[in-house]
């Protein structure tokens, strides 16, 4: 009966997706409002010049790996709503992913459930695939690269990693983590790593303070090199091929561009008045790097104080990455919304009052921004500095769902320490 209701699931959650794809279809065709991503219009251009042989890069604003508009392809000859039918199904699959890894630490079927519901009928993540965001293929294979590490299967998750870090560059937050992981006291050759069960979960504050001394002190594990030199490798090997064919455009476009990215239009970053009013001069490469300190400096504390909890370190990772970065945009949020239902059944947040009023906070600021945004882009008013105060609230709101997620977690790491004949000897 538990199997049914996740199948009941993800049947109606597929009609739900199939139904907006099709209203979107009427809507594209009858109202002055565009229900398809803009950036769907760019993938379908760029996958359009691929079928005739070109460089998807004459597209303008075409930022991605090639490897998009490659699977893209069929939008010109089958019909332009496949990348739609394809965002949403990697859609479904990171609900399907969600349970699986929910399942293999041990969660109950009933609190599984809702954690994918929080996936599934989010609005945020069933419309971002519907309209023709291609994030959703980007989460299911980070959340398949964690299974593949919870299963021991480092090979596969290394050429998955390597894989989405060539897709999409933001990924590569993930590696310290992953690589803390990797600790010889929990990966073995030749045997598999032993999972902590979710009705074992208990609060651990203590291993923080000599995690630094044990990583440095061995460093160079097998695990670690291979899966360093199989994702570095996979990384090179789709990077190398596709510099072959598009040269320089191709390594500026989908790489360089987002390490020195500045973006002059209003966006929900703290960073984008301060662009706009300097935008006409041009920024120092510097200076544009300067932008990633803090960025690198939380992102450093949050890994090495959650490193072993990687779910939970790749969650709070994401939420500070996307609130520290130079651009925002609302398809960011889907990056960590993915990783969210992996965190609930860890946490100690009420719905009432507590977890409705980060929803709310979060929301209202959101809300207090677009009303701004609004405002500027369609009423023409010039609220630029109303707006930026807009972005520093919604900074802060995103800081103190951040913090208080933090503080009503339940630090439980993923991998039992395995028992060894030198651990043997000591004890």
């Amino acid at each position: 009966m538990e199997v049914m209701n996740f199948r009941s699931l993800i049947i109606f959650s597929a009609f739900l997706r199939v139904l907006l794809i099709v209203y979107g279809e009427w809507q594209d065709t009858h109202m002055e409002v565009r229900y398809t991503d803009v950036d769907y219009l760019v993938f379908s251009d760029a996958a359009a010049l691929v079928v005739d042989g070109k460089s998807p890069y004459k597209r303008s604003t075409y930022r991605y790996s090639p490897l998009i508009a490659f699977i893209l392809t069929p939008n010109s000859f089958i019909h332009r709503s496949w990348g739609k039918f394809l965002f949403s199904a990697s859609d479904l699959l990171v609900g399907y992913f969600i349970r699986a890894i929910l399942k293999l630490r041990g969660v109950p079927e009933n609190l599984t459930i809702y954690s994918v519901l929080v996936w599934l009928f989010n609005p945020f993540t069933f419309t971002i695939g519907t309209r023709g965001n291609c994030e959703p293929i980007i989460c299911a294979i980070i959340l398949w690269i964690i299974i593949c590490i919870m299963r021991g299967n480092l090979f596969q998750g290394a050429v998955w990693y390597g894989l989405v870090v060539h897709m999409r560059i933001y990924p590569i937050i993930y590696a310290l983590p992953i690589v803390l992981t990797l600790d010889p006291n929990h990966f073995q050759h030749g045997k598999k790593p032993a999972i902590v069960d979710w009705n074992s979960r208990q609060h651990k504050s203590n291993e923080t303070s000599n995690r630094l001394w044990v990583f440095f002190q061995s460093i160079f594990t097998r695990s670690r090199i291979l899966f360093g030199l199989i994702s570095a490798t996979v990384f090179f090997f789709c990077t190398g091929i596709f510099f072959y064919l598009y040269e320089w455009e191709f390594l500026h476009e989908a790489l360089l561009y987002h390490l020195t990215r500045t973006d002059p239009r209003h966006n929900f970053s703290i960073y984008f008045y301060h662009i706009y009013l300097n935008y006409e001069r041009e920024f120092a490469v510097l200076e544009k790097l300067i932008s990633f300190l803090p960025q690198l400096i939380v992102q450093i504390v949050l890994v090495f104080r959650f490193a072993q909890d990687f779910p939970f370190c790749f969650f709070v990772q994401t939420v500070a990455f996307v609130a520290f970065n130079k651009v925002i945009t609302a398809q960011y949020f889907v990056w960590f919304f993915c990783l969210l239902p992996l965190i609930l059944p860890w946490s100690k947040m009420k719905l009432k009052w507590e977890g409705i009023l980060c929803v709310l906070v979060w929301i209202g600021a959101q809300t207090h921004w677009l009303f701004w945004g609004y405002m500027l882009e369609f009423k023409g008013k010039q609220v630029f500095l109303l707006l930026w105060a807009a972005s520093l609230l919604f900074f802060a709101a995103n800081i103190y769902v951040m913090i208080t997620i933090i503080r009503r977690h339940t630090y439980s790491p993923v991998f039992k320490r395995l028992v060894t004949s030198r651990t043997k000897k000591i004890t």
